[in-house]
């Protein structure tokens, strides 16, 4: 199914799984010609920036281009940070993404223009421009916290919004063929959108408005999204190490997620490294993901999609013309006057590609194509076995034609998608180039897909009547259990029978949305407001959570609060927190008997959990019955209803039910008597129900992280959780374990009088390099791509909030200086750090050295450390 896939038709959502990129490899033209400079009479607004919410971190530009590949900058215009290309599992430092670029075509007059936000190797082909400041500013916002402004008019967790045109012509380059860039006169809204949350953790949705500002019918007009992998560990540090070895191909169906035999439709473009990297020892990571693109939606005066033309191209970029390839359809002998057949230069060419309506066989088939295939065009005998095992490799999914009206705006909606365990087998490009059948039975495509299929759900959500006409989507039959209603004898010798069957048990699911965007989903409660306050071995944590027991999930509109968690863990990534305290409500989910089911899916869960109070309420012999006890009642001992022989019921924990505090959870609260305040909002509540800080103490808790070594940095996290979806399926939501996160040192911190100062002390000391502090984890926990000379650490404790701190040679000289200013309200304010480079950015030698801090009313404190190298 994966091989000769044409003559194919999208119901569309574009996915992927990524990483973080390298910024060049054997190219077309020369390396510097993949970045451009220009001039202008005003500067356009440019931000790269970069959605980190999930685990997938993916950076966006205002160019119409993802990936630090086309983008200006590789800096988080909002945070200053280095941005990712497309990182995944975030984290890893594996990257699964050069860049990728909207492309978008139209005959307009009698003209064939194409723009596109990158092509991938023409000198400054970059064709979208934002607005000068302010107006073509990207703005960003977060439905995480309800208090900050960048709640109004959010989403998702991590909203970024891009408005761009392809008007600007000043300092654009000619073409390939000396063709001035000609504008369709479009402007482009693009909005991206990325959650936390364990269903949609693994994608990035896209909703693009395309508006015709000018003056001439656009027709025929044809969008599409390019993509350059690049897959690989790393790759910035061994520019050409992740790009000849990418394989990439379409997949149509997967089997549902829903069960019950069904298959769904989820045509995925997708791209990854041949082999994963499984076996490349210590210093290559592996890169075992995939990276896809699927359309969730098309402009909809021409649904259903069906009725597209869509176009999957991929080729093979190289500086060598006869190496330069893509498959071509033998009725498609097009001469794009470049020497090769595969990297389209010029508005035609690149229109052709992507109107063409071909279906490229996937990759690692090249070599298998033979001179009497009917359909298509032999590949070059003496390089089709390296294209199959997998090259520097791009793919263009396209689709259309469109007509836009001059002011006319139509959408297009995509999603980026990680898909995990896609490689498994080590040394499965050995099948390559000779048996790509093989190596497609080594290759799993099982999360891929199941993480596009959430992603279109999340783009529309199925089963919900979104605009109230009635419609919620499309509708599949799942029959559980039949029996025979007739027999009818047709002959009688023969005996020939007619058996009629009736089916009594039937499960109606939801598939897909009415077609109208919801781009939500069931999301967990906010997480809560908290504070770290350190002291000597410990870190009390304090948490306010009035937004996370009375908020309403965004889908259902319940109030679904279940607990709380508390994390610690020795970095900020997700993977070294560990739960230290949990608290959660004493209640119940209740399953009942539907004797039309057989075995274990004949107990159902229809309801959310109930209380221990409503379930003796329900179920006791009164309210105050005190031996009513809902574990008592398990599959094997349900209870029975007297009066009701066919009601049985049975009842599970939903969580650990450690609902008293300080009792069965280390969680206490900080005013046990507090009763309920008088209004939710802390402005109108009485001034006794406030903290002195302003927040409600009935929702104040606590909980300290004891017996801890001082001389570490601990992270901290509190999420909130909910008992999650039980019509829907859905296991309990939790927020982002590493999201929000903070860390300290369990270290005294000088009271409020400044008068008072703590004795400076230094870390190790002496720093003795054949301590490997580094592999007992003391220096570098999240950068493993920097060497060890780039992550060496010496600490200093105990400082004031300002103050510099100097060190020196024994002879005076200085080595380097650092400038200490952190907030006293920032938990870490007391601690910095020395990373052991000089002044003139050299590493230390052994020896002994002098330290000073001093604070701006002239305080000093003095020591010495010592360096064995």
């Amino acid at each position: 199914m994966y091989g000769y896939m044409r003559n194919i038709t999208l119901g569309l959502v574009l996915t992927f799984s990524c990483a973080l990129v390298a910024h060049s490899r054997q190219s077309l033209y020369p390396i510097e010609s993949k970045f451009r400079t220009k001039t202008m009479a005003a500067s356009p607004a440019h931000c790269f920036a970069a959605h980190r919410v999930g685990k997938i971190e993916l950076g966006v530009s205002n160019n119409g281009s993802m990936g630090q590949g086309y983008a200006l900058s590789t800096t988080d215009c909002f945070t200053g940070e280095t941005a990712p290309s497309c990182e995944y599992p975030a984290g890893s430092n594996t990257n699964y993404m050069f860049g990728t670029a909207f492309w978008i075509g139209a005959i307009v007059g009698r003209d064939t223009l194409v723009s596109v936000g990158a092509d991938g190797w023409s000198v400054g082909v970059g064709e979208f421009y934002p607005d000068e400041p302010p107006f073509g500013n990207m703005i960003h916002r977060s439905i995480i916290d309800p208090d900050s402004p960048e709640f109004e008019g959010a989403v998702s967790e991590d909203d970024f919004i891009a408005r761009y045109t392809d008007t600007i012509t000043d300092g654009v380059p000619n073409d390939y063929f000396g063709r001035p860039h000609r504008p369709l006169n479009i402007e482009v809204t693009q909005r991206s959108y990325a959650w936390s949350y364990s269903y949609a953790e693994d994608f990035v949705l896209f909703d693009y408005s395309i508006k015709n500002i000018g003056m001439q019918r656009l027709e025929k007009v044809y969008m599409g999204i390019y993509v350059d992998g690049d897959v690989g560990f790393n790759c910035y540090n061994d520019e050409n190490s992740c790009a000849q070895d990418d394989v990439c191909g379409f997949v149509r169906a997967i089997p549902s997620p829903s069960g019950c035999g069904f298959i769904d439709t989820v045509n995925i473009a997708w791209i990854a490294d041949n082999d994963g990297d499984l076996n490349r020892g210590a210093e290559i990571q592996p890169v075992p993901c995939v990276t896809g693109a699927r359309i969730v939606r098309t402009p909809a005066d021409r649904s259903p999609s069906d009725t597209l033309n869509i176009s999957f191209n991929w080729w093979i970029g190289n500086a060598s013309v006869s190496r330069d390839f893509g498959p071509r359809q033998r009725n498609h002998n097009r001469d794009f006057r470049t020497g090769g057949t595969g990297t389209p230069e010029g508005d035609v060419n690149k229109y052709w590609v992507l109107s063409n309506g071909e279906f490229d066989y996937d990759q690692v088939f090249t070599a298998s194509i033979q001179p009497t295939d009917t359909l298509w065009s032999y590949p070059p005998p003496d390089n089709s076995p390296a294209w199959s095992s997998g090259m520097d490799t791009r793919y263009l999914l396209s689709f259309g034609p469109f007509d836009i009206n001059p002011g006319q705006t139509l959408p297009i909606s995509f999603a980026y998608v990680g898909g995990e365990g896609f490689h498994t087998v080590e040394g499965n490009a050995s099948n390559l180039p000779d048996n790509p059948h093989a190596y497609y039975r080594n290759l799993n495509f099982t999360d891929l897909g199941l993480n596009a299929t959430w992603a279109s759900w999340v783009y529309d959500n199925p089963g919900v009547d979104t605009d109230n006409d009635g419609d919620s989507g499309k509708v599949r039959y799942c029959y559980l259990d039949s029996a025979v209603s007739k027999i009818d004898t047709i002959t009688q010798s023969p005996l020939i029978t007619d058996t009629t069957w009736e089916y009594t048990s039937v499960d109606t699911v939801f598939y897909e949305g009415d077609g109208v965007p919801d781009f939500r989903g069931a999301s967990p409660p906010p997480a809560p407001v908290f504070w770290l306050e350190p002291g000597l071995g410990y870190i009390k944590v304090r948490f306010n959570g009035l937004r996370s027991e009375t908020a309403k999930d965004v889908f259902s509109r319940k109030q679904d609060f279940e607990g709380f968690r508390i994390y610690c863990g020795r970095d900020s990534r997700a993977a070294s927190f560990s739960v230290v305290a949990s608290y959660d409500i004493d209640d119940y989910n209740k399953y009942v008997f539907n004797p039309n089911r057989s075995g274990s899916s004949a107990w159902e869960l229809r309801d959310v959990p109930f209380t221990r109070q409503e379930l003796v309420c329900l179920y006791g012999s009164s309210c105050d019955d005190p031996n009513f006890d809902p574990l008592n009642y398990t599959v094997n001992n349900p209870l029975r209803l007297p009066g009701f022989s066919d009601s049985l019921f049975y009842f599970e924990a939903q969580d650990y039910n450690a609902s008293e505090f300080g009792v069965l959870t280390g969680i206490v609260k900080r005013f046990p008597d507090a009763p309920y305040p008088s209004s939710l909002i802390p402005d109108s509540a009485l001034p006794e129900e406030l903290t002195d800080d302003g927040y409600l103490k009935y929702f104040e808790y606590e909980f300290t992280i004891s017996d801890l070594l001082s001389t570490v940095d601990y992270w901290v996290n509190v999420t909130a959780f909910d008992y999650g979806s039980p019509e829907s399926g859905l296991p309990s939501l939790e927020t982002s374990v590493s999201l929000g996160a903070k860390s300290a040192y369990p270290i005294n911190v000088p009271p409020d009088d400044p008068s008072v100062e703590l004795n400076v002390y230094v870390y190790p000391n002496p720093y003795r390099i054949d301590d490997d502090y580094r592999g007992r984890g003391f220096e570098g926990r999240t950068e493993d791509y920097r060497p060890n000379d780039r992550v060496r650490a010496i600490n200093f404790a105990n400082l004031p909030p300002r103050c510099t701190i100097r060190i020196y040679t024994v002879d005076g000289d200085l080595v380097r200086q650092i400038d200490h200013n952190v907030s006293a309200s920032d938990p870490k304010y007391t601690h910095d750090s020395w990373d052991m480079i000089t002044r003139n950015t050299q590493l230390v030698v052994s020896g002994l050295y002098f330290w000073s801090v001093e604070t701006p009313d002239g305080r000093t404190q003095i020591g010495k450390l010592v360096v064995i190298m």
